[in-house]
């Protein structure tokens, strides 16, 4: 505020000082002179046609801005959690059942070869020059007899075939009856083991002897 507007604030200050003095002195005034109502009401009326209104002062300026720390966060109190111990679970392990082993396989069946029959002895010896029938000495026959038995499973001749003549039925016969009657066999055998019929070939030469 500048020093003319206080100058000129103080005069009006002065001029409402007085009038106030002025309108007390006249109020007493009319109190004491006993002068009508209307007489102070006008006189009151008029002094307020002489009241002075101060100028309002300016609005003071703004603070300035002033950035404050923000207040300080407190820490939470820490969280204790109280944890009750409890006593672990008893467990019971069973032992693990005992490892046995698979049996082993079954060994495969022994693989039995086939067992042809075999005469026991020589078939040559069965048949000799003492066999001769002496007709076919007498005849001079000759000649080699081929022939097939048929042996069973006792290794016993059961049949003889003459697959081969001499040429001379008599030679013939007697090979088949003497080897029927003599020869003997072991039996032959299958793939199980188990003793079959089965069949032996030869043949015999018939020869007189010479002297």
């Amino acid at each position: 505020m500048s020093y003319l507007d206080q100058q000129q604030m103080s005069t009006r200050k002065m001029v409402a000082i007085v009038l106030v003095v002025l309108l007390h002195a006249v109020i007493g005034y009319a109190f004491v002179t006993g002068l009508a109502f209307n007489v102070v009401k006008k006189v009151v009326v008029d002094l307020k046609t002489f009241d002075v209104n101060e100028a309002a002062p300016p609005p003071p300026p703004p603070p300035p801005d002033i950035k404050l720390p923000p207040p300080p966060v407190a820490a939470p109190p820490p969280i204790v959690s109280v944890q009750t111990p409890v006593a672990p679970p008893v467990v019971t392990v069973a032992p693990p059942p005992p490892i046995v082993a698979p049996p082993p396989p079954p060994a495969p069946p022994p693989v039995i070869q086939p067992v042809r029959a075999s005469p026991r002895g020589s078939m040559q010896d069965l048949v000799t020059s003492d066999d001769y029938p002496s007709a076919s000495l007498r005849n001079n026959e000759e000649g080699v007899t081929r022939y097939r038995l048929d042996v069973g499973s006792d290794g016993k001749v059961v049949a003889c075939t003459v697959t081969g003549s001499s040429g001379h039925p008599a030679l013939d016969d007697v090979t088949c009856r003497l080897l029927q009657r003599r020869a003997r066999f072991n039996p032959a055998k299958d793939s199980s083991g188990q003793t079959t019929a089965a069949v032996w070939s030869g043949a015999v030469r018939w020869q007189i002897p010479k002297d």
